[in-house]
């Protein structure tokens, strides 16, 4: 149930709180991992879609609960509360931390918080695997048996969950190819004129890798993916048989959150990280999507002064969480809201 000033005051001692809210605390811990992370850690202060304050025990005991949000917004942090209090396991819905070759720079749990909770699908993948949304699915189905929280801030894997994924064929190599090189040629804005009407009105065209995605299906199958899409099959949860919170932090916050995390991650150690990666990097694999990865590669390159390849990371991940931010608005009407200072 939802109560006004349920939840955290920091003006009463623990003892005098109602129920079990989140609060940021004011400073971070100093080890890595979401909860190392600035800002909430082991929960925070929010209001759900009514404008009333947020608390753990609003959130089912029994059903799956899955967490969306953009990165750096604390949703670890609160999937690893709802785990600790529920027997649950968390499961991995992060496109990047399914690769074993990352985990500072994509900011997998820690050693410490996997050895605490239980957890799933993170750096389960080699960094030369191609990994798919329908791979996520299959590694994920049998997990469902066991009580999850699913999190994570990538919005394809948690509408496939919900609303259904389309058997699509697999892309030929030889497309992917050519793809590959288009885009590495600066073709994003021919491959978007390529698509049809239905698909090119409904894609992000500001994602290369949807627009990419779209362009293979169109040139491998003859059919559009907004045609495929619309023969989607039956979801593997379905939305009214889980709890679906999505996170809502304003900019500015999150931003500052980006920032300070980045600065983290630097000290602790993912500039090594990406210089043990510098003998495996290609450019074009789905785990080089790892945001910070290329601007480090840059910078041990001799391409960019340090300084200049961190604020370029520091970029590409507010993009990228405006990014998610849009996402997360037009496909998650449905998701109960959970709006961050």
């Amino acid at each position: 149930m939802y109560e006004n000033g349920g939840g955290f005051n920091p003006g009463k001692p623990r003892g005098q709180r109602a129920g079990r809210a989140f609060r940021p605390p004011r400073t971070p811990p100093d080890r890595g991992g979401p909860s190392a992370l600035p800002g909430p850690t082991r929960g925070y202060l929010g209001t759900d879609e009514t404008g009333l304050s947020f608390d753990l025990e609003t959130i089912t005991r029994d059903a799956p609960v899955l967490i969306a949000g953009p990165t750096a917004s604390g949703k670890s942090a609160l999937a690893m509360d709802l785990a600790a209090r529920d027997g649950r396991t968390v499961v991995n819905a992060d496109a990047l931390q399914v690769y074993a070759n990352w985990r500072i720079l994509t900011a997998r749990p820690s050693p410490a918080d996997e050895a605490a909770l239980p957890h799933a699908l993170y750096g389960h993948v080699p960094r030369e695997a191609a990994y798919s949304v329908g791979h996520w699915l299959r590694d994920l189905a049998p997990l469902l048996s066991r009580p999850v929280v699913i999190v994570g801030g990538t919005g394809l894997y948690l509408t496939a969950l919900t609303e259904g994924l389309a058997d699509i064929p697999p892309t030929p190599p030889a497309i992917r190819a050519e793809a590959d090189r288009l885009l590495a040629a600066g073709g994003l804005p021919s491959m978007l004129a390529a698509l049809d009407p239905a698909t090119a009105a409904r894609i992000d065209s500001r994602n290369p890798v949807r627009v990419q995605r779209a362009w293979e299906v169109l040139q491998a199958t003859g059919r559009g993916l907004a045609d495929w899409q619309a023969d989607t099959a039956a979801p593997l949860l379905p939305l009214a048989e889980a709890q679906a919170i999505v996170l809502r932090p304003g900019a500015d916050w999150l931003n500052a959150r980006i920032h300070s995390r980045f600065d983290m991650m630097m000290s602790q150690g993912a500039l090594d990280e990406v210089r043990a990666e510098l003998p495996f990097w290609e450019p074009s694999r789905p785990s080089s999507r790892a945001i910070g990865a290329p601007e480090l590669v840059a910078h041990l390159r001799g391409d960019l002064p340090l300084s200049d390849a961190v604020e370029a990371a520091k970029t590409a991940t507010r993009q990228y969480a405006k990014r998610q931010r849009t996402w997360f608005r037009s496909r998650m009407g449905g998701w109960r809201t959970l709006s961050l200072p």
